[in-house]
C-alpha cells in the first residue's frame, strides 16, 4: 500500500512541471522573435538596439543637434561712405580730377582722370612732417618742443620756411621717394627740380597719402594721432575745400592739408585738397587760367565735394 501512495504522487506532479516547462518555452521562443530582425513580432527597440535613441526618445536636444542650435547673426552691412560715384559735369573752367579711398576696403573711386597729376604747392607738407616725425623716432629721437611748435606751424598755418627746414633735414627729394614707395603710389614723381612744392602727384595718390597718414605708415605709431590732431586744427587761410562741404559739426572731426599756388610758369594757378575722415580719405585737385585768382580754385574743391556726397548740406 505504502508503495502504490508513492506512485501516485509522482504521477499527480509530471503533467504540472511538463506545463511549466512548455510555458518557458513559449516565452522564450517569443522574446527571441521580438528580438529576431524582419520578424512580425519584432520590437522598436529591437530594430534600434546597439543604436542611439531617436531624437524624439531623447526628450530635450544635444548640442550635436543643429536643428536646436540659433541660427548665427547675419553681419550686419557696413555703413555706406558719405560720397557717391558718379560723373560730374560742373561749370568749371579748367582741369579738374577727384578720388575717394575707403579705408576699411582700399577701394578707390574717382573721376576718369584721377590718376592725372598736378604740382602740390602745401598739400605735401602733411608728409614731410609726418616723414620727419617717424624718422626720429626710428632713431629713437624725440623732438624737442620748439621743432614741435614748427611743425604745428607747418600744419596749421602753412608755415613756407619752416617746411623746407623739414625738407632738407629729411634728405630734400629722397623723403618724396620714400613717400611713393612707403604709401604705394602708382602715378605720381619727384620734381625735376627736387623741390617739395612741384612733387606731382594725382588725386588718386592723394588720398593714398591720406590712407598711409591715417593707418600710421606715414609717421609712424608714435605720431600718427598727433598729426591727424594738428590736421584738424588747420586755420586761417588754409581751412578751404573738402570739408567745408560737410555740416558745421562733422567739420572737426575731418582731418586736412591743403595747398594754393599760382604758377607763373604755366599761367596756372593750382588749388589742392586733401582730407581724412573717420573711414575715407580724399583728393581733389584744380587747375585753371591764373586770372580767376585762389578763390575760384578754393570754392570749386568745395563744390566738387558737395556735388559727390550722398547728403548734401
Amino acid at each position: 500500500m505504502a508503495r502504490q501512495g508513492r506512485d501516485d504522487r509522482r504521477g499527480d506532479a509530471s503533467p504540472v512541471k511538463l506545463i511549466a516547462v512548455a510555458v518557458i518555452l513559449i516565452g522564450l521562443v517569443l522574446v527571441s522573435l521580438r528580438l529576431l530582425p524582419g520578424s512580425p513580432f519584432e520590437s522598436t527597440a529591437a530594430a534600434t538596439w546597439g543604436e542611439p535613441a531617436a531624437p524624439a526618445d531623447r526628450g530635450a536636444s544635444t548640442p550635436g543637434d543643429r536643428s536646436s542650435r540659433p541660427s548665427p547673426s547675419p553681419s550686419p552691412e557696413p555703413e555706406p561712405l558719405p560720397f557717391e560715384a558718379k560723373d560730374l559735369d560742373l561749370d568749371i573752367d579748367g582741369w579738374y580730377s577727384w578720388s575717394v579711398l575707403d579705408r576699411r576696403s582700399g577701394e578707390i573711386i574717382g573721376s576718369d582722370n584721377m590718376d592725372e597729376t598736378s604740382t602740390t604747392a602745401s598739400l605735401i607738407k602733411a608728409w614731410i612732417v609726418a616723414d620727419y616725425l617717424r624718422r626720429a623716432d626710428e632713431k629713437d629721437q624725440t623732438p624737442s618742443d620748439a621743432k614741435l611748435a614748427d611743425a604745428t606751424r607747418i600744419i596749421r598755418d602753412s608755415d613756407n620756411t619752416r617746411a623746407q627746414q623739414f625738407y632738407n633735414a629729411i634728405g630734400g627729394s629722397a623723403s618724396i621717394r620714400r613717400l611713393l614707395a612707403m604709401c604705394e603710389l602708382t602715378d605720381s614723381k619727384v620734381a625735376p627740380d627736387g623741390g617739395w612744392s612741384r612733387t606731382a602727384l594725382s588725386p588718386r595718390d592723394t588720398a593714398r597719402m591720406g590712407a598711409c597718414i591715417a593707418d600710421g605708415r606715414a609717421a609712424g605709431p608714435k605720431w600718427t594721432k598727433w598729426l591727424i590732431n594738428e590736421m584738424r586744427l588747420v586755420r586761417g587761410a588754409g581751412d578751404f575745400g573738402i570739408r567745408k562741404a560737410f555740416p558745421a559739426a562733422e567739420r572737426k572731426t575731418i582731418a586736412i592739408k591743403n595747398g594754393w599756388i599760382d604758377r607763373t610758369r604755366e599761367q596756372e594757378m593750382h588749388i589742392n585738397c586733401l582730407a581724412i575722415g573717420d573711414t575715407w580719405t580724399m583728393g581733389v585737385m584744380v587747375r585753371y587760367p591764373i586770372g580767376k585768382g585762389y578763390e575760384y580754385g578754393m570754392k570749386n574743391c568745395q563744390k566738387i565735394t558737395a556735388a559727390l556726397l550722398r547728403d548734401p548740406v
